[in-house]
């Protein structure tokens, strides 16, 4: 009895779970909360992405349109084919870890209008060479940029107030940094 019990309550169970998104658009995976939208990944094997990745300010689906706010914890984590990636000015929020490993990602465009980035964002991105980053974003966190070993020139625009420990760490190329004039 335990047994039917049980494999009636298992096959009732497997059609209610979710997938890491809800939906795939143009290549790109999304989440959607309100009238925004998050990109993820498109399972827990990660590397979802390769290439040249351009992410949309905003995203129509199923004729609702939403406005691509944020990129989500983990959204290309470990993508060993991703080698570069523009975010629109809509984005204003990074998550942790978000690029993380991410070996061959060699340029990233970060928009103008990011406040906020998770610890590790862009940690082991091993081939990133250069980084600007917007005068919106307040603290560059925790290990960001850490083994990025390709990392040569820093852009720090006017608004940062705090760079988080080991922010740059392990980036030996590291021989650029500019800093706004006050």
């Amino acid at each position: 009895m335990r047994k039917i019990l049980f494999s009636t309550l298992l096959s009732l169970l497997l059609p209610m779970t979710a997938s890491a998104y809800d939906a795939e658009i143009n290549g790109i995976y999304y989440n959607f909360s309100g009238d925004e939208a998050t990109v993820t990944y498109k399972n827990t094997n990660y590397n979802s992405y390769s290439g040249q990745v351009v992410i949309p300010s905003s995203v129509t689906s199923n004729d609702k349109k939403y406005s691509v706010t944020a990129i989500g914890e983990q959204a290309f984590y470990s993508c060993k084919g991703l080698t570069s990636v523009i975010i629109p000015n809509s984005v204003i929020s990074i998550g942790t870890r978000a690029f993380n490993n991410c070996q061959k990602l060699t340029t990233v465009d970060l928009g103008d209008k990011l406040t906020s980035m998770g610890d590790y964002a862009f940690q082991d991105c091993q081939l990133l060479e250069s980084i600007s980053i917007p005068g919106t974003l307040k603290l560059i966190p925790e290990e960001a940029f850490e083994n990025c070993f390709a990392l040569a020139s820093v852009t720090l625009n006017e608004g940062i107030e705090e760079i988080g420990n080991g922010a740059f760490y392990d980036t030996d190329a590291l021989t650029e940094i500019t800093i706004p004039v006050l």
